[in-house]
């Protein structure tokens, strides 16, 4: 594999520039003085924010888009093979990277790397982190994917030993990493378009930790079903965390949820009151992700204070139950969530907040994971009392397996659930101008573009 000498600056082309995580990657080689380049199928304001620091932007993908300095080619694993770029770069010999294999490369370079892993949780626990040594003035390089308001975006280049980011186990790129210090919020069905099944994906995590050099340390849900054989040849330290194991390492007592879902709670290590958190975000999904953080911030030497007031008032990123405003009296809310384990934590989160109806815009990711989950998916979101969906949001994938929203419809009807299906986000908009009450609550809801719906109805 091509290694890239960070002491010696070279021309890096980024195939796929606009996505949250290359965009920062991008941004952390034009720091340390690499001349970049990139392109995307579409500009965004991510892609802006690069062009305004220097990196020149291409919109559409070309071979034309390759200069003759170019080095090195990065690209992601949703670039197809037959991509333009790519098979210029492989017929002019140039070195070429994983997104992964170059995030990979870039944690070799400080002492203290922090990769956070999971099913999901993974940007929420990396903003918790962020905030938490941001607090402690530790002035860390932090890779997450959403946009933090704190840090400004998704990246903060810092000038210390201490690197944190998102681990994702898709491609198994997680694999790829020298991390000092993982983080495993739990391991659940996903990505099977990829992977063989669950046994399939605890492996990938199992090797995931393996990874971990002897002195490096790994923090895991102890709520994981079997996490102790499945880790148990691990060579490194290992402490756990956990909502409902009193025995684990770290854990939770006095835990009270305001009229808003915010969490206030101690966190107890080994017997001991160590922290009192008071979140802004709701849900009790977000208290584990916090004991996560606190359990990395402590491996790190960060004092009680800093940990408290890194996490007061945590207010999350965009995107996870991300308030977006009322529109007569109707209050309207985004969230990713996309897997069925996500939509259920996010749904019974409204459930206790508001009493009256709660709508929930669905859009599925992905045709795999769609009829993967089809049942699970249905099950989580009868937790609403009207739903609807729109087309599934293909992202990478282009074979519809023969399943539409429409079989999802089908699976939410027989447990007697009111849904409905709709072909454009202009057809759903007027169905709701027409349905909603004030009083009610509107959830949009998936990884995809649904969140323009909500703020179409609210004018943004």
């Amino acid at each position: 594999m091509y290694q890239i000498d960070f002491q010696k600056p070279v021309t890096v082309h980024f195939i796929g520039i606009g996505g949250i995580s290359m965009s920062g990657l991008a941004e952390v080689l034009l720091s340390k003085g690499f001349k970049v380049s990139g392109s995307d199928s579409a500009v965004s304001s991510l892609t802006d924010h690069l062009k305004a620091a220097g990196v020149t932007i291409y919109e559409g993908q070309r071979a034309s888009n390759l200069a003759h300095d170019v080095d090195v080619v990065i690209y992601t694993a949703a670039v197809h093979r037959d991509n333009p770029e790519l098979l210029a770069a492989e017929e002019r010999g140039l070195p070429l990277l994983t997104r992964a294999e170059l995030l990979g490369q870039i944690m070799k370079n400080y002492p203290e790397a922090v990769a956070i892993a999971g099913t999901h949780g993974k940007t929420t626990t990396t903003s918790m982190v962020t905030e938490i040594l941001l607090a402690a003035e530790m002035d860390p390089t932090i890779s997450v994917g959403g946009i933090l308001h704190s840090i400004g975006g998704n990246i903060r280049i810092g000038h210390s030993d201490c690197f944190v980011t998102e681990a994702c186990e898709y491609t198994n790129s997680f694999h790829s990493f020298f991390p000092t210090i993982e983080v495993i919020l739990n391991i659940r069905a996903d990505h099977l378009d990829f992977f063989k099944d669950l046994d399939d994906i605890r492996e990938s995590f199992h090797t995931f930790a393996k990874i971990l050099p002897e002195k490096g340390l790994l923090v895991i849900n102890a709520d994981i079903p079997d996490y102790k054989a499945l880790m148990g040849d691990i060579a490194c330290r290992m402490v756990t965390f956990s909502l409902g194991d009193s025995g684990a390492d770290y854990c939770v007592e006095h835990v009270f949820y305001n009229e808003e879902g915010h969490a206030s709670f101690d966190v107890v290590r080994q017997k001991r009151v160590i922290a009192h958190i008071e979140l802004g975000v709701p849900g009790e999904h977000n208290v584990a992700n916090a004991l996560a953080a606190v359990a990395v911030a402590e491996a790190l030497g960060v004092e009680k204070e800093a940990i408290e007031r890194g996490l007061d008032g945590y207010k999350g990123t965009e995107r996870r139950f991300e308030v977006k405003g009322e529109l007569g009296g109707i209050t309207i809310v985004d969230d990713y969530a996309h897997h069925p384990d996500e939509i259920r934590a996010t749904l019974e989160t409204a459930r206790k907040l508001h009493r009256k109806k709660l709508w929930c815009v669905f859009q599925p990711h992905t045709y795999t994971r769609t009829k993967a989950l089809m049942g699970e998916f249905a099950e989580a979101l009868s937790l609403a009392d009207e739903v609807i969906l729109t087309k599934i949001y293909p992202a990478r994938e282009t074979d519809t397996l023969g399943i539409s929203s429409v079989d999802l419809a089908r699976k939410l009807e027989a447990l007697g659930k009111k849904v409905y299906y709709f072909e454009s986000f202009d057809e759903i908009e007027k169905f709701l101008l027409s349905a909603l009450v004030p009083g009610e609550l509107l959830i949009t809801m998936g990884a995809g573009d649904v969140v323009k719906l909500g703020e179409n109805l609210l004018g943004l």
